[in-house]
This record gives C-alpha cells, structure tokens and sequence, in this order.
C-alpha cells in the first residue's frame, strides 16, 4: 500500500509539471542586453526617461524610446532557432510587458533564442523610417551573433503584433532596402528574415484600411502609403507567411490578415492563415481558454514543418499569458 500511495504521489507530481506552461519555467530576465547603434550615432529627440505604462491598456507598454535595443532571452536548450520579437502600440508606444516579452520566454522554454526589439516610436517625434532603421539593424546584428549565441544564421526569424507586424511585414519584404546607412561589419549582412509571423497585423496603410493608428503616425512621410504597406511589397523570394487573427478585432479588421494572405497566395508564397471567430485584438500569447490561446501550437507546428524549431526533446508547447490591449 505504502509502495502504491508513494507511486500515486509520484504520478500526481508528474501530472503538476506536465500541466505547467512551458514559458512559465523559464527565467523573467533577458541574458543579455544589445544596444543597436554605435554611441552617439542618433539625433536627440526625446527628451526624458524611457516610459512603462501602469494603468489599463498601456499597463507594460515602453514609449520614449531613446536607446533602441534587443531584450536576448536564450534557451537553455537552443536548438538553432531564433526569433526577433516586434511588440504593436501604433507606432507610439510598445507592447513588451503583456505581449513582446511573455512570447519571448514561451519561446526561449522550447528552444528558440528570442530578441524583443525596443524601437524608436513616431509617435515620439522620430521619423517614420526610424523604427524600420531599428528592426532591420536588429536582424543583422542577430546574423552577427548566431555563432556566440548558438543559433543558426538560416533560421532567425521575425514575430510581429499589430503595428508590430506593420513592421515585421516591411522588413520581411524589403530586406534588401537599406533603412539607413552601413554603420559597421554587421550591416553587410542580410536583413531577411527566415520566416513571417503576423498577429493580429496592420498590413495596409492604404484606404480602405487605413483607419489605424499606425497609419497616422507613418503619415509624416510623403510616401508612406507606398512604402509600408505591406501588400505592395509581396514578392516571392519573401520568407513563409503565419497569420493569426480575430474576426471580431475592434483596433485592425481582419481585412489586414485577409489582404496578406490573398497577396501571398498570388505571389505562391508559402503562407497560413488561421482565423478564429472571437478572441479581439492584443491577445498577447491569448488567455487560457480562449480561441487565440491555440495560435503558439499552430505556429509551432508550422514552423517545425517549415524546417524550424525542429527539437524531439523541447517541453509543452501549451502557453499561458495575460492578455494585452496595444492599440494597433
């Protein structure tokens, strides 16, 4: 009996830990923190600290960013993956507490080194060009890390949200634009992502979907309907394409995931949609129980099929998250 009730523990205790999510037992704090530009290189523009909201919507969110910069969460098990994390907010502020770093940690807890990307905002008085400046850079200093960091320099890819995905899709597309000019030997790499991944994503700043935040913010530039929307620049040699979104999104319509997949699928660019019938927008890694709580495991499956991620031994793909609210 007692050999049975110390065997029943020992399940019940297995039970426990197989129930935890996965990012859950991962570490809070970033490894390591990479500033992206050689000091002294930007304009002062923002006058004051950097800003963590507290309160409702912006509770997490980081705005007057003035030292843009990669938050690295390495996996302790790394199996060559890794990912550059871009947080939505509108282009005025970013979504990290609630939505960029939670994914980051998921992430680093299967394998995959993750980088949330802190950058320069419009909405501060930056350029439009400036946070697609950031992100581009992000992705080659990545390149420039892969050997310290163990990851492979074939599978770094990008996982935007909202405006974070405006972002994401721009440079998955125009990677072979220079943002700004060569600041150092890691600029003479490739910018292009290995692959794509759009949650709940500003794609268009073109009428009729124009009516986002993002959109206002990037209106500074002359041209910024050409230049970041991101149905304009689909091409084939782009990296593979997830979308997830919520029909009832209140911030993006889901016309924005529509248009991408539509546009992707004409250029015979491997891409996925998922779709779910309730779930809003800012769902960050998505609340237990709900519709877009699935969208790690879908994601995760895709990749592993795509030739990423790909490790027999990495934990429960299952997440558990707050959920975010990040404007667009």
């Amino acid at each position: 009996m007692q050999r049975l009730m110390r065997t029943m523990r020992g399940c019940v205790a297995c039970l426990v830990l197989a129930t935890m999510p996965a990012w859950a037992q991962t570490h809070d704090a970033p490894t390591e923190t990479l500033t992206l530009w050689p000091e002294g290189s930007l304009p002062q523009v923002v006058k004051g600290p950097e800003k963590v909201g507290k309160q409702g919507s912006a509770t997490g969110s980081v705005s007057q960013v003035s030292n843009p910069r990669i938050e690295i969460y390495r996996a302790a098990h790394p199996n060559g993956t890794a990912a550059l994390i871009v947080g939505g907010g509108g282009y005025f502020r970013i979504q990290v507490g609630s939505a960029a770093r939670p994914m980051a940690q998921w992430l680093a807890s299967i394998g995959v080194t993750s980088a949330v990307l802190y950058y320069r905002l419009p909405g501060d008085g930056w350029k439009a060009e400036a946070p697609f400046q950031d992100a581009q850079r992000a992705m080659r200093l990545m390149r420039s890390h892969a050997a310290d960091w163990q990851i492979d320099a074939n599978k770094i890819g990008i996982i935007g949200s909202s405006a974070g995905a405006n972002l994401s899709g721009i440079i998955a597309t125009r990677w072979d634009h220079d943002f700004y000019p060569r600041a150092d030997a890691a600029d003479a790499l490739s910018a292009r992502p290995d692959f794509l991944a759009m949650l709940y994503p500003v794609v268009s700043v073109k009428p009729p979907l124009d009516k986002t935040r993002s959109a206002r913010e990037l209106s500074t530039q002359s041209d910024y309907l050409t230049a970041y929307s991101v149905e304009d620049h689909v091409r084939a040699d782009m990296p593979p394409v997830f979308l997830a979104q919520a029909v009832d999104d209140p911030i993006v319509d889901v016309g924005h995931s529509l248009l991408m997949y539509q546009t992707a699928l004409k250029a015979k660019v491997p891409v996925e949609l998922h779709i779910f019938e309730r779930g809003g927008h800012s769902w960050g890694l998505g609340k237990p129980g709900s519709e877009p709580a699935q969208w790690p495991r879908l994601f995760a499956t895709w990749a592993r099929m795509h030739g990423f991620m790909r490790d027999a031994n990495a934990p429960a793909l299952d997440p558990a998250s707050p959920t975010a609210t990040d404007g667009d």
